[in-house]
């Protein structure tokens, strides 16, 4: 429906602006946020379910964010031991690591949600930690004598030089002591840190990291500036999980080169704050390459309901089988449950292990992918949107073999677990639709807080869009959300336009429709 050109009467007129017989009755707004499909236990592995039921039952926190921090955590432990190739013949590999974001209100226990579902992860980490205090004392005893070596090979080297008696080769054998190898700390999770010296740390733990966040917009806004381009591509590159990368820098030496940059990323952050990132990312601003597309495993879960006070000791079983389940896999064998791996002209193995569908599995992607491969190009879809789910095409194999594993699968990826992953898409799409309806509609927002403003009286009932972001008014700082709020209105009959002259220049006037402001 078209809004009314609204001509305001003059003093001489005798039609009252205020009139509401002139003006049609204002069209509901839509509804807010899309509904998102709930979270079912089902879509986690069994050997992992009653753990994430405990968590969820004790913290009282929505099961969403514990479902995907477990499954980040499992993808990082997987890393680049083991991927799948999701078709029958090719060589096109996925790797298992995955990008979460939560999203919630302040208090809604995001924090104590993932951290107790990386609790596996950090037990890992703690146990590396105590083994390499052991490995650095044997490596300073180590390093002493070897320093004593060299010195005992340079004395003798000078008497052999000063008889004359040895040739070149032999003094420079007599010199050769073998130098031992510092350890190297196993990592597996990383917090703040640059991307220079994550890099650092992925060359020393070739399997990947976890890159976890509790405020994750504020690293994706860092990596919006432009002298953080280098940081913002090795991100990029680390959610391929099986690219190279390269860092060269005179101050850390030239040439540090990844053969595989295998990095999982694990955050929160509050509706506003990604709502507005999204909107700026996908309006051609620096984050519009693609970066928060990536995140597969983006939540943003309803969160109401009762709270009941739960104050009980943890579940053993259930926490140690989670613990058990981890340390599978951070040991794991590729071997061992089946996968293949490719070979070189020489013959050696060459490449990630993989694991591919069974017939079952197989069927069931490939059906999938063409649903996708055709929503993709229809054309129906917002931009944004059609990027996200593009990124399926990895999150949906990768899921798969992540529940494939974590369940004590072997041989060929289940189509047990392929339903599971094929699931998995089906919930998170409906949170992607959340997520990106800020930008599909991020009018909305705003024209609820136009009308707010209107009703109040902190606006008049005529005025123009300076009028409005001036102020600098929650969700009304933005001029072109405020253009975009205003056009709704005028569609739905809450606002009237018309164009004034205001010394040789053209102004866009409004004008509230009384029926929406009735005293």
């Amino acid at each position: 429906m078209n809004a009314p050109f609204i001509e305001i009467p003059t003093l001489d007129d005798a039609v009252d602006p205020d009139a509401d017989d002139q003006w049609p009755n204002p069209q509901p707004l839509p509804e807010g946020l899309p509904p998102v499909a709930a979270f079912d236990h089902t879509l986690l592995p069994d050997t992992l379910r009653p753990w994430a039921q405990d968590i969820c039952e004790r913290v009282q926190c929505a099961p969403d964010y514990v479902g995907v921090a477990i499954m980040s955590g499992l993808g990082s432990a997987i890393g680049r031991k083991i991927g799948i190739r999701p078709q029958a013949k090719t060589d096109w590999t996925v790797t298992p690591n995955q990008w979460g974001l939560v999203v919630g209100r302040p208090g809604v226990l995001k924090s104590p949600a993932m951290e107790a579902a990386l609790s596996p992860l950090k037990r890992l980490a703690a146990e590396a930690s105590k083994a390499h205090e052991a490995e650095m004392a044997d490596y300073k005893a180590r390093a002493t004598l070897f320093k004593l070596q060299q010195e005992s090979a340079a004395a003798e080297v000078k008497k052999k030089l000063a008889k004359g008696s040895a040739t070149e080769t032999e003094l420079l054998f007599a010199l050769q002591v073998d130098e031992p190898d510092l350890p190297a700390l196993r990592r597996y999770i990383a917090n703040d840190t640059t991307a220079a010296a994550l890099g650092e740390l992925h060359r020393q733990n070739p399997n990947g990291l976890l890159v976890f966040r509790d405020e994750l917009v504020a690293l994706l806004k860092s990596l919006d500036r432009e002298d953080n381009a280098e940081a913002r591509g090795f991100y990029l590159t680390g959610w391929n999980g099986d690219s190279p990368y390269t860092f060269d820098r005179i101050t850390r030496g030239m040439n540090l080169h990844i053969p595989a940059v295998c990095l999982s990323l694990l955050g929160s952050t509050q509706p506003g704050r990604i709502a507005e990132y999204i909107r700026q990312a996908v309006r051609g601003g620096s984050g519009d390459d693609g970066l928060i597309q990536r995140f597969g495993l983006l939540v943003w879960p309803d969160t109401g309901g009762d709270w009941k006070n739960v104050d009980r000791w943890p579940d053993s079983i259930a926490k140690n089988e989670a613990f058990r389940v981890f340390d599978r896999l951070d040991r794991l064998d590729p071997m061992t449950i089946g996968a293949a791996q490719d070979t070189d002209y020489h013959g050696e193995p060459d490449g990630m292990p993989y694991l591919r569908f069974d017939e079952g599995g197989h069927g069931l992607f490939l059906e999938w992918r063409t649903d996708l491969e055709a929503k993709l190009r229809s054309g129906d879809l917002h931009p944004a949107m059609e990027s996200h789910l593009a990124k399926y095409r990895k999150l949906v194999p990768g899921l798969a073999l992540i529940l494939h594993v974590a369940g004590g699968g072997t041989g060929p990826v289940s189509e047990q677990a392929t339903l599971q992953a094929l699931a998995w898409a089906e919930y998170l799409e409906t949170h992607a639709q959340r997520a990106y309806a800020s930008v599909t509609s991020p009018e909305l927002s705003a024209a609820k807080a136009i009308i707010q403003r209107l009703r109040k009286g902190d606006l008049s009932r005529t005025f123009s869009s300076r009028d409005v972001w001036r102020p600098g008014w929650a969700m009304l700082s933005d001029r072109e959300q405020v253009a975009d709020a205003l056009r709704l209105l005028v569609e739905l009959d809450w606002l009237g336009i018309r164009q004034e002259k205001t010394g040789g220049r053209t102004a866009t006037i409004y004008t509230a429709n009384p029926r929406g402001f009735s005293e």
